[in-house]
């Protein structure tokens, strides 16, 4: 019987989720499985890849061939490199205590990749955020001053028209007086 370590889907229309599963080769995708190892969400970003590292290790040192995708999670999770050095301490190649102090300076360096990643996607999101509300209040008030500048030559409209009003008034005040002189 051959064991496959793959991915089965689940969760609704366009929003995947996948649990990471040991089956029979011979098993539909989503149908009967061994066991469940693990989750996988490609909706958010990073990734989030949830395994049970243990037992992904147990079953890969038993046999279980990995998919494609599962493997490349499981390398991106060490738990390949973990398998690698694993067998160097069964062939006798280096120590147990080798290999964990290996395993661990890697796992330092990738969390702090991990890291890295999700603080730059936390800062270009703020910077993004930061640039629309300039932009918002440059338009806004780009707006009130279009606004003000109306109202001011409604103003000035309103009062040239007064004017004009009052000095015709003025002149006819005057040719009737001039009138009943004369």
């Amino acid at each position: 019987m051959s064991v496959k370590i793959r991915l089965a889907r689940r969760g609704r229309k366009k929003q995947a989720i996948y649990d990471v599963v040991v089956a029979d080769a011979r098993a539909p995708r989503d149908g009967r499985f061994i066991e469940k190892i693990g989750t996988y969400n490609p909706n958010t970003n990073p990734a989030s890849i949830n395994i049970n590292n243990e037992r992904a290790l147990t079953w890969l040192l038993n046999g279980a061939q990995p998919t494609d995708t599962v493997k490349a999670m499981l390398s991106y999770r060490g738990i390949m490199l973990k398998k690698h050095l694993q067998i160097g301490v069964l062939k006798g190649a280096i120590s147990q205590e080798q290999a964990d102090a290996k395993f661990g300076a890697w796992l330092e360096e990738k969390d702090s990749k991990i890291a890295s990643k999700s603080d730059k996607l936390a800062a270009a999101k703020a910077d993004v955020r930061a640039k629309a509300q300039a932009a918002e209040a440059a338009k806004n008030q780009a707006r009130l001053d279009a606004i003000k500048a109306r109202e001011e030559e409604a103003k000035a409209a309103a009062a040239a028209a007064e004017a004009p009003a009052s000095e015709e008034a003025a002149p006819e005040a005057t040719a009737e007086g001039g009138e009943a002189e004369a």
